[in-house]
């Protein structure tokens, strides 16, 4: 697969607020329907707690809190997806999964200085698709603990 920047890039498209965001398939270990989260006492304000996954005990994040979104009710189309990054599953909150898309490396411009209300950081890029546009989200920067980012993000 080394022909990636000039192919397509299969994403899972999900929804926060009025706006859809995108992460590539190959990161994406499953999507879930919302369930019981226990909550941790003194973690980072956007960690909803964890869950129970198949026996795996999983971190959820609240990608609204994370983007510094205003929190809404869950609805029957909130969804959990599962995510994988150096053999750490975690769970992000998300509205809804709307969909799966092909997008053409090519249809993937830089972000711009400014999107919305959410921080750079956590963006890629944005794809043009007809009239849709699709926030590219980079799993890495989201998924980041480090001091540095908690300091920025207090």
């Amino acid at each position: 697969m080394s022909e990636v920047h000039t192919s397509d890039i299969k994403v899972i498209v999900f929804q926060l607020k009025d706006e859809e965001y995108g992460i590539p398939v190959q990161q994406v270990r499953s999507i879930e329907k919302i369930q019981h989260i226990t909550r941790v006492p003194r973690t980072i304000s956007y960690i909803k707690g964890v869950i129970n996954l198949r026996g795996v005990v999983t971190p959820i994040i609240d990608l609204r809190k994370r983007f510094g979104i205003e929190a809404t009710e869950e609805t029957e189309s909130t969804r959990m997806i599962i995510v994988s990054k150096d053999e750490i599953e975690v769970g992000l909150v998300v509205d809804a999964a709307n969909d799966v898309l092909d997008i053409h490396s090519d249809m993937i411009e830089p972000s711009p200085e400014v999107v919305g209300s959410i921080e750079v950081d956590y963006i890629q890029g944005v794809a043009k698709i007809e009239k849709r546009l699709i926030v590219m989200i980079d799993l890495d920067e989201v998924l980041k603990t480090d001091d540095t980012l908690l300091k920025v993000s207090l």
